[in-house]
């Protein structure tokens, strides 16, 4: 199957499920992709599936007709959106301990979890006086858009959030509701699982997360400002799940403004304001060759899937998949 078409399907998906034979689905699924044209990355652990992927819709559509018909994953539920250019490089299904990472044994959704709010619902929470609203995603997410009054922990990775909600607990505890989101759901199911386990009550999170609310939230009626980072090559999406103003850079994976790009600190490739003080000469160097093999690869109409780069701290799975989150 070629990949001559003008409009990407994009899917991202999660669902936690006992899975414990999970190794043995990774070749498979990975032939059924290939076979479909789908790129993108899914993760698989013992705790369930976790991902995005990309193709031709008939690809897609036949590589989510493959998955929900493995009885684990009966039921899966999967999220839509558009892309005019490839979002993904390559296709890539990881065995992993965790579909995102939390760090913290024993958290398990599918036996407590936070209560799901629908997004025609969601406003009403927030506003709310007796809640707390909690973004539960990383500082670089939460920079380019969050809602109305939510709180951000500023936290570079998920790992860190069990360490925040515990050093801010007498905050958290002082309403008698705490509300969370994340872009697709899936860190929410963790997050809210976490809440539970340390004791509190009433914990409820954004059923589908942010990417859901804002496929159905009239703009008018929102209480989102700004836009939605997801991790892939659209970098951002407003309400209807458009492609926002944001690039990426692609030395460290945050989003970018044409503020930045206008900065002396920014080279294509190479380093951005945000970056540019984190890495070596060396480092540079190395990603500078890196994008002068891809303008080559380019000017001979040829794909250059560039060097592997390390994913920043804070990324996680999610630098290399929406999420994963289910976009994550």
């Amino acid at each position: 199957m070629t990949e001559d078409v003008r409009e990407y399907l994009v899917a991202a998906l999660y669902k936690f499920v006992a899975l414990p034979d999970f190794a043995d689905l990774q070749a498979p699924i990975r032939a059924v992709c290939d076979e479909n044209a789908v790129k993108g990355t899914l993760l698989l652990a013992d705790e369930g599936i976790n991902g995005t992927i990309a193709g031709p819709e008939e690809g897609i559509r036949r590589v989510l007709d493959y998955l929900t018909d493995i009885p684990a994953f009966d039921g899966l539920v999967h999220k839509e959106s558009r892309a005019t250019e490839p979002p993904f490089p390559r296709m890539k299904v990881r065995l992993k301990k965790e579909i995102v990472t939390m760090g913290v044994p024993g958290i398990n959704p599918n036996q407590v979890v936070g209560t799901y709010v629908k997004p025609k619902d969601w406003n009403a929470l927030i506003s709310d006086p007796d809640v707390v609203v909690v973004d539960t995603r990383n500082d670089y997410e939460v920079a380019i858009g969050t809602f109305e009054g939510a709180v951000d922990p500023k936290t570079k990775s998920f790992r860190e959030f069990p360490t925040w909600a515990k050093d801010h607990e007498r905050d958290l505890r002082k309403p008698k509701k705490v509300a969370m989101f994340c872009t697709g759901g899936i860190r929410c199911e963790k997050s809210t699982a976490f809440m539970k386990e340390q004791g509190y009550d009433e914990v409820y999170h954004l059923e589908g997360g942010i990417l859901k609310y804002l496929e159905e939230m009239p703009k008018d009626e929102s209480l989102w400002h700004g836009e939605c980072f997801v991790f892939d090559d659209r970098v951002s999406v407003g309400h209807g799940l458009v492609p926002g103003p944001y690039d990426m850079c692609h030395a460290c994976r945050r989003p970018i403004s044409d503020d930045d790009k206008a900065s002396d600190h920014f080279l294509k490739g190479v380093s951005c304001p945000h970056c540019y003080d984190e890495t070596s000469e060396e480092q540079k160097a190395r990603f500078a060759e890196r994008q002068k093999q891809i303008a080559l690869a380019r000017e001979r109409g040829e794909l250059h899937l560039g060097v592997s780069v390390p994913p920043r701290a804070g990324l996680d799975e999610k630098g290399e998949n929406p999420a994963v989150e289910g976009e994550g």
